[in-house]
């Protein structure tokens, strides 16, 4: 199937919108290449429809951008290609930002890091989410939101695609099973690096990575320091910064310095805490920086203080000594309403109607590759795998993949979309020499690739290994409860 052919193209000019607002003066300064105009009815949190800012360098000439700010207060940005092709790409951000408003700056850096989607002909409209902190049904109604602003502005569009990358791939598999079955509104979605074990089980190797980095470095908190249970991450009013953070984890480890310039218990702290968790030593300083602020967001800003997380039961392995470590290590239970909310926030129930294709780094050294197999293992239990493909690549970064395949990506979830006909990975491999032509960033695909189970690289929680992690039912039963969930 030959899926670089060029689709007839829709030459289309994007007409201003009736109800465009005239008073839009104000440049807000700093948003990398992107100009936002927003008037001063903004800076009251009201609303205007989409005006005209500056593109990124690479899509000048080639495209006519726009940004605004919907009536939940998320900036957004938005690309119609000159040689519109007719459909929309729908981009979800990853995260989350722990900024407390939106960020003008997100949605148009989205913009210029996905601006293949536009080259390829896409329409592309991406939201900044209207505030920070965790929220993954938030962040899927922005999403829709930006959608339904671009049929209203620009027109409908031939087909629309929701595509998500990290915590965005949470947020729009999450889209997927809220929206999509609606018709219209979304014909298949691409998911790339995501965060699809869903919040109550996707963060306990942070979870594990906090309490087992205290056990051994015993600095966070220090014990002159106030004390509190370590799945707050951090208390509410700490006044701790990621300087200092990093100052304490290269205290205990020497991460940062070169091996030879370790002391010996700075290694074996190093060693013990990487073997244990499983996480690479190149992101740990990333991944204690989330098991320490978003935790706190997640717990102090979204639960009210409630202890979503647990690791009673988990058996800690791979250390200079297993005996000692699970005897001192800090133990803690959940939480149920806490769970309860979380899961309904942005667990996954695997009920999937439209084609959704994946795309992973097997060395992903923020979201782990397995993430992939509870994805999997979450529309097997709901029955729906066959609308679910998967492809790997033998890359060793989270945020940044291949323009090629992110090109060949788009033409296959397209094909498959038009076709019906379900790609093979081999078919995906084959057709990616092509678009490498044009991009230069190479093609990694690894067809015989399959992920392990999630528990394979997570330590389980007791009665926690069956996906999906939320079912349908619960999602339904849970739905009536008054204020379940996390507030937007």
């Amino acid at each position: 199937m030959d899926w670089t052919r060029t689709q007839a193209v829709i030459r289309r000019s994007v007409p201003p919108a009736p109800r465009r607002r005239t008073t839009l003066a104000a440049v807000l300064a700093g948003v990398l290449t992107v100009g936002i105009l927003v008037g001063a009815s903004n800076a009251r949190g009201e609303t205007a429809g989409p005006s005209r800012a500056e593109c990124p360098a690479d899509l000048k000439d080639k495209a006519a951008c726009y940004a605004g700010r919907d009536s939940n207060g998320a900036y957004y940005a938005i690309a119609v290609p000159d040689d519109w092709n007719g459909s929309l790409v729908v981009h979800a951000h990853g995260g989350p930002d722990l900024g407390a408003g939106s960020d003008p700056a997100r949605s148009p850096d989205d913009l210029r890091r996905w601006s293949v989607m536009v080259k390829e002909g896409y329409a592309w409209a991406g939201s900044s989410y209207r505030r920070g902190g965790y929220g993954t049904r938030m962040a899927a109604a922005d999403v829709e939101s930006v959608r339904r602003l671009f049929v209203e502005e620009f027109g409908t569009p031939r087909r629309t695609y929701v595509h998500g990358q990290s915590w965005g791939g949470n947020v729009a598999a999450k889209v997927v099973e809220t929206y999509g079955r609606r018709p219209g509104a979304y014909d298949g979605a691409l998911l790339t690096n995501g965060v699809l074990a869903g919040g109550s089980r996707g963060y306990d190797y942070r979870v594990d990575l906090r309490v087992v980095y205290q056990y051994y470095c015993g600095n966070h908190p220090r014990p002159t320091e106030p004390q509190y249970p370590l799945w707050q991450g951090l208390r509410a009013d700490s006044t701790m910064t990621t300087a200092d953070l990093r100052a304490r984890l290269q205290e205990c480890t020497g991460y940062a310095s070169p091996p030879r310039e370790r002391t010996a218990l700075q290694q074996r702290n190093l060693d013990d805490i990487l073997a244990v968790t499983k996480i690479p030593e190149r992101t740990l300083e990333s991944h204690l920086r989330w098991s320490t602020f978003t935790f706190r967001d997640i717990v102090h800003h979204r639960l009210g203080g409630r202890n979503p997380f647990g690791n009673q039961g988990v058996r800690y392995s791979g250390s200079h000594d297993d005996k000692a470590l699970n005897a001192g290590v800090e133990r803690f239970a959940p939480d149920p309403t806490a769970v309860r909310d979380l899961s309904y926030d942005s667990d996954l129930t695997g009920e999937v109607s439209i084609p959704v294709l994946t795309l992973h780094a097997i060395d992903d050294p923020t979201v782990f590759v397995e993430h992939q197999a509870a994805y999997r293992d979450t529309l097997r239990g709901a029955d729906r795998d066959e609308n679910l493909v998967q492809t790997f690549t033998r890359e060793r970064e989270h945020s940044v993949l291949s323009d090629a395949e992110s090109a060949t990506s788009m033409a296959a979830l397209d094909s498959w979309v038009r076709t019906g006909e379900r790609p093979t990975v081999r078919s995906i491999q084959a057709s990616c020499a092509t678009f490498d032509l044009t991009y230069g960033t190479g093609c990694f695909y690894d067809p015989e690739y399959r992920p392990s189970p999630y528990a394979s690289r997570v330590e389980p929680r007791p009665g926690r290994l069956r996906w999906p992690a939320m079912t349908q039912a619960q999602e339904r039963a849970w739905g009536r409860i008054a204020g379940v969930g996390i507030a937007p």
